[in-house]
């Protein structure tokens, strides 16, 4: 019987080994690697062009202030590239016939899934991890201490940003009956998270004054303004820009602890998505 266990384990990690070097070959193949980091460096180069000039935003200059902005912008850029990358993968798998050909193989569905899972997250975190990284590198040798700080922060927050999405791409894909529909549980995943929560909390605050305590929750809750107010926590400790709800952060949970909120909130809903996930794929039909 001991002899059987390890034979076994190890048959699972030569079945997630060859399902993430499929899917990376696929990756790359579909040009997915390619657009990602097209996106990616469009975005730092508009900011290397605006923000190594003499302006400074909040104290930030040089390839600090490219870091700051860029980090703001990815905010809004890698959820929608993450559910775009994720929201017809388990779909597509069902009605091209991927998953009968996967059935009659010697290897568990959780081997797929987590293959699948992590060469998506390397796919949409990997080309910003690498220009975060030549930032880091340029700032050291350009002379600019704060750059190691802003840098590490923003990466924990994308990362972590890009993993809930990355689990919620994959849940709205094991919802939808058809491609059509996950590409539209997507989009309007995105538009809730990017947009329309922004406007309904707006407009929350408009017609009711609430605490602060309150509004920093419902804030929170989504996790695009919980990975805003993380990166704008490090930047400007007083959180002045935020008026009263910056005042009451301050003072009540700082810097590190909103960083926690900003990282672990995003990271647990990803996690969330991606059990829910498994537990789908583990009960589903998939042939139907």
């Amino acid at each position: 019987m001991s002899s059987v266990a390890p034979s076994g384990a190890f048959a699972a990690t030569a079945a997630e080994r060859a399902f993430f070097r499929l899917e990376l070959a696929e990756a790359r193949r579909s040009r997915w690697v390619a657009f990602t980091a097209v996106v990616y460096t469009l975005v730092f180069g508009g900011f290397v062009w605006l923000g190594l000039r003499e302006s400074t935003v909040l104290g930030f200059t040089g390839i600090s202030r490219v870091v700051l902005n860029v980090s703001n912008a990815v905010v809004l850029a890698v959820p929608l590239v993450a559910l775009v990358a994720t929201c017809q993968a388990i779909v597509k798998a069902r009605s091209s016939g991927f998953f009968e050909l996967f059935l009659a193989q010697p290897c568990k569905r959780s081997d797929w899934l987590g293959a699948v899972v992590a060469s998506r997250v390397l796919v949409v975190a990997g080309p910003i991890v690498v220009l975060f990284l030549a930032a880091l590198a340029y700032g050291r040798v350009a002379g600019e201490a704060s750059i190691a700080p802003l840098v590490a922060r923003s990466l924990a927050v994308v990362v972590s940003l890009v993993i809930a999405f990355v689990g919620v791409g994959f849940l709205l894909s094991s919802i939808a009956r058809t491609p059509e529909r996950a590409t539209v549980y997507a989009l309007l995943a995105w538009l809730a998270g990017s947009a329309l929560h922004d406007f309904a909390l707006v407009g929350a605050l408009l017609r009711a004054r609430m605490p602060p305590a309150v509004v920093f929750a419902l804030a929170a809750a989504n996790p695009v303004e919980a990975a805003r107010l993380a990166i704008l926590s490090g930047v400007d400790p007083e959180l002045s820009v935020l008026g009263p709800v910056g005042f009451w952060l301050a003072n009540t949970l700082g810097p590190r602890l909103t960083l926690a909120v900003g990282v672990a909130w995003p990271l647990a809903i990803g996690v969330v998505a991606i059990a829910v996930t498994a537990r789908r794929l583990r009960r589903a039909d998939l042939v139907g």
